[in-house]
Parts: structure tokens; sequence; C-alpha cells
């Protein structure tokens, strides 16, 4: 469900991106993307984690089906993030000029700030919405409001981009942000709270535990969102806003083109995943198989990017970001890496180790930026593709250690076996793009490309006779 929703979220995407690259270039792409990752940060800030500890806490209760202790939680989280969304809102317009200033080197965008502040309150109400459908295993609300704040941005950003150019960046990213709030709203307006009204003060004491695991959680978040920051900042300086651009739109393919299957999973692998945490043999069956299913899906499509790469930068943005191309087929073999630790990850969330959960947090965002900064500073982007895979496969190393040692989780043979086949399939892919002989190229890379699709196929259908679920579904 997920999977199709995201598809349409593409193509809403698409659409977007191609409108801003042909209005806005390589250096308005750019100012958006800081502007973005500005208020991406400091939202991350003050929403204080809630949204991740709210839907364990939901997922659990419900599990439990105790609807008063649901309508409790739902109503402290809503409380909560009026008043950490309002305080971000006042804090992002008073330090406007200092934020300006360390993104542009310049006081010119402080009013832009002023204006874009009122999007981390609406942020953080929509954050609060989806955590609550999550929670609660409302997977189809939860796809219709992915869907519909999505489709409908682009009847705003492209009029906007079209008739005002770059004077629309600001504008968009009040309207999407306020549009996203209305439609997570609207979705639920239908699940009933019967909590009685409380104070602000009982209402912090009974939500402590949820937000003690929240600042856990967000400290990650935060250190992430932050060093991502710091990154875009650093080629800014160092490279100006047509780098940044070009940096922005190649993470923009990889996370939310490729990235879609991690998106899609995760809103019903963490609450399905906090709801069997204390049985470890139910968390080891179904880890296994959500890496599984991830890096039996991302394979062919890692494949097919690497092969039409060029093509795709076009179609999606313009020949002006063909520069772009090498480093999306470097940073792109990473996302194979990132499929399985993004599934082992999980776990540590989900039992609430808040040591292991921070340590790692710190630790992986230093080596990240240490190598993010050395990559491109001697390399430009070729640099930043090639510190992105070597990021990811000892990110795996890591958490796969953390796993065996402090978890007892170790992978069986037959999933090893799968993914080394799926890293031979992709690393295989690469080599062949740069074979000098067009017809040979062409012929091995429609080759590759049929049998990992085989091979997904083949191996989906063993382990969930999706054979059988499609012949079920066609018969109704």
């Amino acid at each position: 469900m997920f999977g199709g929703v995201q598809i349409i979220n593409i193509l809403a995407g698409i659409l977007r991106s191609k409108f801003a690259a042909i209005f806005l270039g390589p250096a308005g792409v750019g100012i958006m993307g800081v502007l973005n990752s500005t208020i991406h940060l400091i939202t991350s800030i003050f929403k204080l984690g809630l949204d991740t500890s709210s839907i364990k806490e939901i997922a659990f209760a419900n599990k439990l089906e105790d609807k008063r202790n649901v309508s409790n939680v739902i109503y402290n989280l809503k409380r909560l993030l009026w008043v950490t969304g309002v305080l971000g809102t006042v804090v992002t317009s008073i330090l406007s000029p200092f934020l300006s200033e360390i993104a542009f080197q310049s006081k010119s965008f402080t009013f832009s700030f002023i204006w874009i502040s009122v999007a981390v309150l609406f942020k953080q109400l929509t954050f609060g919405n989806m955590a609550i459908l999550q929670g609660l295993r409302k997977l189809k609300k939860l796809a219709m409001v992915n869907l519909y704040s999505s489709v409908c941005s682009v009847f705003i950003v492209v009029p906007l981009y079209y008739f005002f150019g770059l004077e629309a960046i600001i504008p968009t990213i009040i309207l999407t942000t306020f549009l996203g709030y209305l439609i997570s709203k609207y979705f639920t307006l239908s699940v009933e709270i019967e909590s009685d009204h409380k104070s602000l003060k009982n209402v912090f004491h009974e939500g402590k535990p949820m937000i003690k695991l929240g600042v856990t959680l967000s400290v990650g978040s935060i250190i992430t969102l932050f060093v991502a920051y710091l990154i875009q900042v650093y080629i800014t300086n160092v490279g100006g806003l047509t780098e940044v651009g070009y940096y922005n739109v190649g993470m923009i393919i990889i996370n939310s083109y490729v990235g879609l299957i991690f998106e899609s999973m995760s809103k019903d692998y963490f609450p399905r995943l906090s709801e069997i945490i204390n049985d470890i043999k139910s968390v080891q069956r179904t880890v296994t198989q959500q890496a599984m299913v991830v890096v039996l899906l991302i394979t062919p499509v890692i494949i097919l990017f690497l092969t039409f790469a060029e093509y795709f930068i076009v179609i999606l943005y313009s020949k002006a970001f063909l520069p772009v191309l090498l480093f999306i087929n470097i940073a792109i073999m990473g996302t194979l890496f990132k499929a399985v630790s993004w599934s082992l990850g999980y776990v540590i969330i989900a039992n609430g180790d808040s040591s292991v959960f921070i340590k790692t947090a710190i630790g992986f965002n230093v080596l990240l930026l240490v190598i993010n900064i050395f990559g491109y500073s001697n390399y430009g982007l070729l640099g930043l593709g090639v510190s992105y895979i070597i990021y990811y496969f000892l990110h795996l190393v890591i958490i796969s250690l953390i796993m065996k040692f402090r978890y007892k989780f170790v992978f069986i043979s037959e999933f090893i076996k799968v993914y080394f086949v799926c890293l031979l399939l992709v690393f295989s892919t690469f080599c062949i793009t740069y074979i000098g002989d067009v017809l040979l190229k062409s012929f091995l890379l429609v080759f590759l490309i049929l049998i990992s699709s085989v091979f997904t196929i083949y191996n989906l259908n063993k382990k969930l006779d999706v054979k059988s679920f499609i012949k079920e579904k066609f018969n109704k």
C-alpha cells in the first residue's frame, strides 16, 4: 500500500523538482535546500522526539486494547506538541539574523527565516497527527495523508515557481507545511479521545516517560540533522550555492526516489516491532524478514538507476544538473548497506536502549561529518559519493556487532547468501556502466536488470507467497 502511494508521491516530487530546476536553477535549489534543512533541524530540536516515542507508547497500549491509556497518550502528545511548536516558532524568529549569517554568510535572509518560522509549528502538529495514525496502525489513513499532501502540494508549488521564481521559495515552504497539517488533521478527526481536560503541569508530569524517551531519540535525530546541515553549509562556503544545489539533488534522488522503500516499510515495521520487542524469537523473525524484503526490493531499483541515471537526472531536473551524475552513481550503491543496518537499527529504538542509541548516534555522525568533509575538500562531489559508501559499510559492520554482542542477534545463512548475491549484482552493474562498447554494455545491463528482477520475485514469492496474494486479490 505504501509502495503504491510512494510511487504517486515520486511522480508529484518529479513535477516539483522539475519545475524548481527550470524556474529556480541550481542556485535556487541550493537556497531552498539550505532553508528546508534549517527548518528540519529546528523542528527536530523542539519536537523532543515525541513523534517517535509516542508511536511506541500508543502501539503498546493499543496492543493491550487499553483505550483509556491510548486516549491519554494522544491527549498528552497533542498538548505537548502545541507548546513545543509555539516555542520553536518564537525561538526561530528571534534567532533569524543568526541563522541567516550561519547559512548564507549574510543577514539578507533574516526575514526569510522569520517568515518560515511558522512552518515549525505546522510541522510539529503534523508529526503528531502522523504519529497517532501510525501508532494505532491506521495505515490506510496514514497512506492517504502522504498521498494527498504530496499531490496537493504540486498545485501550490508549480504555479508559484512559474510566476514568482526565487521569490516563491518562502511562500511554498509555508503553504505546503500548512496544507500538510490540515490534511493530517482531517484524517485524525475520527480518533476518539476519552481523556479529561488537564493542566499543562499534569500533562508534563504524565508525559514524562514519553518525553524522556523522546528526548533520547531526538538527540540522535538532532545530531543527524545538524551534521547534514553542517555538510551543506560547508559545501556552500567551499563550493558555492550551485555545488550545494547539485548535492541536494543527489541526496533527494538517493533518499526520496530510491529510499521510497525505507519510507514505505517503516510505517508498519516500527510499531509492529514495538509490539513484540519482549519476544526475542519474534524479533529475530521480524527483523530478518524485514531486511530480506528491503534488500530484495531495493536491488533492482539500484540497478535501474545505475543503468538510466543520466536520463533520470535530465527528466527529473535538467541537463544543468548532470555534474551530479558521478556522485549519484557511486553513492547509490551505499543504500544496499543502509538497507540492512536500517532494519537492525530499529531494534535499539524499540528496546528503548537510550545509552546505546545516543552513543551510536554521536559516533556515527562524527564519522559521517569527518569523511564527508575530507571527501569533498579533496575530491569534490566524487569524494562525497565514495564517503557515502564507506560510511554505510562501517555503519552496517558496527550495528551488526552491537546486535550480536548486546542482543544475541545474527542473521541466518539464507539471508547472508541472498545479500551476497544482491551485492554482486549491484557492483557488477556499476562496473559495466564504464564499458566502452555501447552494444556490449547495453546487453549486459539489460541482462542484469532481468536477472535481478527474477531473483527478487522468486525469493519474495518463496518468503511471502506473493503469487497467492495477487491471485486472491484478482479473484476478489
